[in-house]
């Protein structure tokens, strides 16, 4: 059970968060805990949504963008995060099961995309503190500035969401996936 409030629908959510959650149903066909979680804070749903999408509009990919975040949820010990990508991962991004699990690792079959996953594991486990072989690496990858600003964006937006799912403890709402680590 949550230690904050969720609430169970909608229109039982604050006004202002309302036209929000709307959205994300019309997006996604449902309205996922996390976001009615969010919801009790007007303000922190809009950044949420807001931050989402303009990074959906960045130049990493789809499959990119679920890999970290695979990366980050396992390191983070965020089983909600980790259920929630490794379902997006499969459906959306069409991300295999062994891929998932490379991205789990902090890696990925495919060499350009396993420079992006450690150089945002290495951001999540060092909190930033990268060296510069690290910027050298992810550079070396054929990642430009901008694309690894968005890859340490990616990195917090990713953490916040298991920092939130973890003081509610949100109930998970999609098909459940265990840690393979203590958080």
């Amino acid at each position: 059970m949550s230690r904050l409030n969720i609430p169970t629908t909608i229109d039982t959510a604050p006004t202002q968060s309302q036209p929000l959650l709307q959205a994300v149903q019309k997006q996604l066909g449902s309205v996922p805990n996390l976001f009615r979680l969010v919801s009790n804070s007007p303000a922190a749903l809009e950044g949420y949504l807001g931050l989402s999408g303009a990074l959906g509009k960045g130049s990493l990919s789809a499959p990119t963008r679920e890999r970290i975040a695979l990366a980050v949820a396992e390191i983070n010990g965020c089983a909600y995060c980790l259920s929630a990508h490794t379902y997006l991962g499969r459906n959306l991004a069409k991300l295999d099961d062994a891929e998932i699990a490379a991205n789990r690792s902090g890696s990925s079959k495919d060499p350009k995309a396993a420079a992006a996953v450690a150089f945002a594991a290495k951001v999540t486990e060092q909190r930033g503190k990268v060296s510069a072989d690290d910027v050298a690496a992810v550079k070396a990858a054929g990642y430009g500035d901008a694309e690894i600003v968005e890859i340490v964006q990616h990195v917090a937006l990713n953490t916040w969401t298991n920092y939130i799912n973890e003081v509610a403890k949100t109930e998970i709402d999609f098909p459940v996936v265990s840690l393979r680590q203590a958080a």
